[in-house]
């Protein structure tokens, strides 16, 4: 790979919709992911990929009623309605409690897939045109979803940084949070909204299978390192830029499919941090002088009580 290679990749208007896709992607999936393992709902964006699913159907079958073109003109959309409302739905039911929130993240999986091929089939289209969003296809990302993508993002930015500290709040202890006066539906709402625009933001480069990895990867390779919650989430935002970055320009030059690299150099990554981690871990204290008495030992001998004893008597 040459200087000419590079310049060549950046200056193709396809690889520079898709690296503003991938930049854009890599910065907001894992700020909604920190909010999701603090929360233990991890696999809540698969659920939300699966509903969105049906939501890139119902676009194809209303573009496909109203005689559109093309016929995924109302795909992404279709996919931020139907995420947004399945996000919003499971976490009114999480709430209300009537249904345990794995069996709801379920039902989610199931009837998401379902939908989709029963609605792309209404539509005229077949399975196969769900695959692109199954797994990615930012080789058909165009001018309008970039602009979309950069409106989702910079949503999901503003809301999941900017009230960082009550997001974080309701998601470490709920109870808390509620004693504090914080409006806890409110932020709870919240946290499912910006999940579920991650989803449908991250769809095209990564896939609604994938989507998942991408948001909760990078904050489990931060959480090896970050000693604190935001340096978590900036230390998570920074590693899904990277990835996304190298994993696009690998499959510039390779012919495999992005989404699927990404994710795999994410996984990478996080072992190797994790096999290196110990390495570099800070050494257990030790006695530098161990053949002189310590106070305690040396009040002892004399039949004086040792400072804590005595702290204690006072």
């Amino acid at each position: 790979m040459s200087i000419n290679d590079l310049t060549s990749m950046l200056t193709d208007p396809l690889m520079q919709r898709a690296l503003i896709a991938a930049i854009l992607v890599g910065l907001a999936a894992p700020v909604v992911g920190t909010y999701l393992v603090q929360r233990r709902l991890s696999l809540l964006g698969d659920g939300i990929g699966h509903i969105a699913l049906t939501g890139v159907a119902l676009g194809w079958l209303i573009a496909n009623v109203m005689a559109l073109t093309p016929n995924d003109v109302l795909a992404l959309p279709g996919a931020v309605v139907a995420a947004v409302v399945g996000a919003v739905a499971i976490e009114l039911v999480r709430e209300h409690g009537k249904t345990s929130g794995d069996v709801a993240l379920a039902l989610l999986f199931y009837g998401g897939i379902a939908g989709g091929v029963l609605l792309i089939k209404a539509a005229g289209g077949t399975s196969a045109n769900l695959v692109g969003y199954l797994f990615g296809s930012i080789s058909t990302v165009t001018s309008t979803d970039v602009v979309m993508t950069v409106v989702l993002a910079a949503l999901i930015l503003v809301v999941g940084v900017g009230l960082r500290t009550a997001l974080f709040a309701v998601s470490h202890d709920e109870e808390f949070a509620i004693a504090s006066g914080l409006p806890v539906r409110t932020l709870n709402v919240a946290i499912a909204v910006i999940a579920a625009l991650t989803v449908t933001v991250a769809m095209r480069v990564v896939g609604v299978l994938l989507v998942s990895a991408l948001m909760i990867v990078p904050v489990a390779i931060a959480q090896l390192t970050a000693r604190s919650f935001r340096g978590t989430m900036r230390l998570a935002m920074a590693i899904g830029v990277v990835v996304c970055i190298v994993g696009l320009t690998f499959t510039y030059f390779q012919d495999y499919s992005p989404g699927a690299t990404i994710v795999v150099l994410a996984i990478a990554l996080y072992a190797v941090v994790a096999v290196a981690r110990p390495l570099f871990a800070r050494r257990p204290w030790h006695d530098p002088h161990p053949d002189v008495a310590d106070d305690v030992e040396l009040a002892r001998e004399r039949g004086e009580a040792a400072p804590e004893d005595q702290e204690a008597r006072r």
